[in-house]
């Protein structure tokens, strides 16, 4: 597979990326299986793969656990993010960025992992009650500890921006990005982006170039919906967040069909290519920094979608999925 090189430290990622997330959180508790999720990390490494993306909250802790299994074996070939500074409450989450908890957090994940060292510590939310320089500040205590090797930041804001258009999206995050480079520098930038959320291609995607920090493009297959294989209507298990998800009624997955429609007719260009592997080409086109992560509970999506790294599209494909009508369903 492809190689990118991302962020100030020069860390070196296969172009396609394996998020984790799936196997243990989030989406249709029925259909996770352990041995299953393992079996889909393994090919994903041995497909070229090498950034598996988790976070201590996932499970929660359970997905740095099944990852932890895999790295036992074949920690070599993986680079390894995880994250921090989200607790999971009772039917919420509560950002933590206290340097001391942060502290005992990486440690918890590397026990987890079992490894010695994270290749990318990054904070998942910025604790409104501490300044965020404290919290980047003991996270960089912990590179220089040699606990971890990079630094990244989830960006957050752009759906409650939605409300409000006056408000650019990502403006939030671009200023608690400014803040934190002047404490230590940030590696990468983990934000939604896709053929149907394109938000960050207006500020955050040139903010991170011009610096030379990478962008991991989280929910890069729109929660599944832009692989073309969720049956319209057929609903979603209550624990699954696309059940509660505004663009996941039958109405506006019906509404939202010319946009898959498109990426078929592109990929039909392209032999066996299927909607999700030219979503993923798409976003690799969007420039050399650019790295998505889509999350894969199963064997076969995760092959697929390491294939993608060898997708090359046209200038006419680019132009005719920008062409593609936006997404409809609001967030509010």
């Amino acid at each position: 597979m492809e190689r990118r090189t991302i962020g100030a430290a020069a860390l070196e990622v296969g172009a396609v990326g394996l998020g984790c997330m799936p196997m243990s959180w989030a989406y249709t508790t029925s259909e996770q299986d352990g041995e299953s999720s393992l079996r889909t990390v393994h090919a994903a490494l041995d497909h070229g793969v090498t950034l598996l993306d988790t976070a201590d909250m996932y499970g929660p802790f359970t997905n740095e656990l099944l990852l932890g299994r895999v790295l036992a074996r074949r920690r070599a070939e993986a680079f390894v993010s995880t994250k921090c500074g989200l607790l999971v409450g009772e039917q919420h989450l509560v950002a933590n960025g206290r340097p001391g908890y942060v502290k005992r957090a990486c440690d918890a994940s590397l026990r987890r992992l079992q490894t010695d060292v994270i290749d990318l510590y990054q904070l998942h939310r910025a604790d409104p009650e501490v300044p965020v320089e404290e919290t980047w500040g003991a996270m960089a205590e912990l590179v220089a500890a040699g606990k971890v090797r990079s630094l990244g930041l989830c960006a957050v804001g752009v759906r409650a921006r939605r409300r409000a258009a006056s408000v650019p999206p990502y403006e939030e995050t671009i200023r608690q990005l400014e803040r934190i480079q002047q404490v230590f520098p940030v590696s990468c930038v983990e934000a939604e982006l896709s053929v149907w959320s394109r938000e960050a291609l207006g500020s955050l995607l040139p903010w991170c170039e011009a610096r030379g920090i990478g962008f991991l493009a989280a929910m890069p297959l729109g929660s599944g919906f832009l692989t073309g294989t969720l049956t319209v209507g057929g609903g979603f298990e209550p624990d699954d967040v696309r059940a509660r998800h505004p663009r996941f009624t039958a109405e506006m997955m019906a509404a939202n069909q010319p946009i898959v429609a498109g990426l078929r007719r592109v990929a039909a260009r392209h032999g066996g290519a299927t909607p999700a592997q030219v979503a993923l080409a798409w976003l690799l086109a969007q420039g050399r920094h650019v790295v998505p992560v889509p999350g894969a509970k199963k064997e076969r999506w995760a092959v697929e979608n390491a294939a993608a790294a060898g997708l090359r599209l046209t200038a006419g494909d680019l132009a005719e999925i920008a062409a593609l009508p936006a997404a409809q369903g609001s967030w509010d």
